[in-house]
């Protein structure tokens, strides 16, 4: 499992306090109404992130999607059953991991009746990062994954590419290992039968890094104690 040393900045995404909450459950609950950015007004609801309270490992994309707004729970479409089926092979249990997001809400262009992905933009998980840092600093967990570019500026700031640092375990300015990798849709995006299963096992190889990063952490642990 390639490892950097890289010194983290403080990103600008998580320069701000994160809000007081004694557990996950009261975090989102205050979300629910959140009304931080505009991108509130057209979203159904706020989708928090979901998972056991102890996760050793939190995963974070870019935003919830049309399934995902209408569902209010992280994950569930498309690309969310690919990451499942992708963890499965790679060894990792969904189940014992936190999902999330960087971004709460659904940001998205109408096309007739149809309601396209839209990029949030750097105000927007500036302002969203609120809710993030505050899941963070409640679960402590052991590993971070950053699926895509989104979720890794908004942990590591501009200066770490997704491209250079892929497959890379970083130290985020919390101190917490940050595993760095794609968001699982751009898979979908991929026309090439060929191109997509190369990347396709390519992630798994990524995801993999989680069961070792564990392993690693548990082995140093015992060691210590």
């Amino acid at each position: 499992m390639p490892t950097t040393t890289r010194k983290a900045q403080v990103p600008p995404a998580l320069a701000e306090p994160h809000p007081q909450a004694t557990s996950l459950s009261a975090l989102r609950h205050q979300a629910e109404a959140c009304e931080r950015c505009d991108l509130y007004r057209d979203a159904t609801q706020t989708v928090f992130g979901e998972g056991p309270s102890e996760a050793r490992v939190v995963l974070i994309g870019e935003q919830p999607g049309d399934q995902e707004d209408i569902a209010g729970k992280p994950f569930v479409g498309p690309a969310g059953r690919l990451l499942d089926e992708c963890l499965q092979e790679a060894g990792v249990d969904r189940s014992l991991c936190y999902v999330t997001n960087a971004v709460k809400h659904f940001k998205f262009e109408r096309r007739g009746k149809r309601r396209l992905h839209a990029k949030p933009n750097a105000g927007e998980i500036q302002r969203c990062a609120w809710w993030l840092s505050g899941e963070l600093e409640l679960l402590r967990p052991d590993l971070i994954v950053a699926l895509g570019a989104t979720a890794l500026y908004t942990l590591m700031g501009r200066s770490v590419g997704l491209t250079k640092e892929r497959g890379h375990v970083l130290p985020a300015a919390s101190g917490t290992p940050v595993l760095v990798t794609i968001h699982p849709s751009y898979l979908l995006r991929i026309r090439d039968h060929d191109d997509r299963e190369s990347e396709r096992q390519r992630f798994i190889s990524d995801l993999k890094s989680i069961g070792d990063h564990l392993n690693a952490s548990l082995i140093t642990a015992r060691q210590n104690a």
